[in-house]
């Protein structure tokens, strides 16, 4: 009669008859910091402003996330593959000036107001998708850093903005600016329309980072290209997506931004790519690439806007360093990424 298999250390027994103890899950820091941090600030928030803690206020809270939180998403895909994109604020510029131009000047020819609107809201997705490729291809085939690449269109995408408005402001027809509101101002269930949409793009990038075979070339690319090369990863169609993707979802953003105040200014969307960054880095997303999670930028977004919140609303210290702030926290949340094991 052969004799029983020795048990495996999963399936051993105690000696006392009990179940075998589970080994201890280990608090990570990493991955429940941005939950903390943000549970925090909303308490503190709570403390010092009563007004804080209302719904108006937090609906605002989320409506200013929301442009910033969907140009994360995009960035969070970017950072994870290895790369970044210095150009966001300046080409949320310039999709919307340019935009605004092309529905200025069809306002004349097309009967409806949201045919315009509409037509004005495919054109920034398909000018931003293709501002991204181009990144894309600059890096994949012109093999030059993406962090060279960015900071030079930064540049000229701001510099182009602020010829077509000839160093002034472009502002949109009012019948177009009455027809755009709702897509601002609007709500749905007592929630404004960016939120909504926030949370569509939310939902969507998390699907396909952890759900998809590109989410995880994104992934394998970040922690090693030439291992992903010899695993037949098609590196640079990967890279050249990511960032279309992010290009992209800059569109989506400034499709939401526009109908706020109607118009565009070489001033439109400054600082946007600090701000994108931060909330990727915030949210748990290393810098070196590999790993990241979209629901760790999200919360990174909303972590920010309520600092910028909270400083607006009460008087700690001036809201002219809401800048400084967030560049502080960058380079806190960069320092522990360091002592990562």
């Amino acid at each position: 009669m052969p004799s029983a298999p020795a048990p495996t250390p999963a399936t051993e027994v105690r000696r006392d008859g009990a179940a075998p103890r589970k080994p201890a899950r280990r608090f990570d820091p990493h991955r429940f910091g941005p939950v903390i941090g943000l549970v925090l600030l909303l308490i503190a928030g709570t403390a010092l402003n009563p007004d804080f803690a209302t719904w108006d206020n937090l609906m605002n809270v989320l409506t200013r996330t929301a442009f910033i939180g969907i140009i994360s998403i995009g960035m969070c895909f970017v950072i994870i593959s290895g790369g970044i994109d210095l150009s966001v604020g300046s080409m949320a510029a310039l999709i919307a000036g340019a935009m605004i131009l092309l529905m200025n000047a069809l306002a004349g020819s097309v009967a409806s107001p949201v045919a315009v609107v509409g037509l004005g809201m495919l054109f920034a997705l398909l000018l931003g998708g293709g501002f991204g490729l181009a990144h894309g291809y600059l890096v994949t085939r012109g093999r030059i850093e993406p962090f060279i690449v960015t900071l030079g269109t930064l540049g000229i995408f701001r510099a182009v903005l602020t010829w077509l408005a000839d160093g002034g402001a472009i502002t949109l027809d009012n019948d177009l600016s009455d027809a755009y509101g709702p897509v601002y101002y609007g709500s749905l269930l007592g929630i404004p329309v960016p939120v909504w949409v926030f949370l569509v793009v939310s939902v969507a990038g998390a699907v396909l980072l952890n759900r998809t075979a590109f989410g995880r070339y994104v992934q394998a690319i970040g922690s090693n290209e030439q291992v992903a090369r010899f695993a037949a990863v098609d590196v640079d169609r990967v890279k050249l997506l990511t960032y279309g993707l992010l290009g992209v979802c800059v569109g989506i953003a400034t499709v939401l931004y526009v109908p706020r105040l109607g118009s565009a200014s070489p001033t439109t969307g400054l600082l946007w790519e600090l701000e994108a960054i931060a909330a990727v880095i915030v949210g748990g997303t290393s810098f070196k690439g590999g790993e990241g999670r979209i629901a760790g930028t999200v919360i990174g977004a909303v972590l920010l806007s309520v600092i910028s919140n909270i400083l607006n609303l009460t008087s700690i210290i001036s809201v002219y360093l809401n800048a400084a702030v967030q560049g502080c926290v960058i380079i806190a949340v960069a320092f522990l990424q360091r002592r990562r094991p």
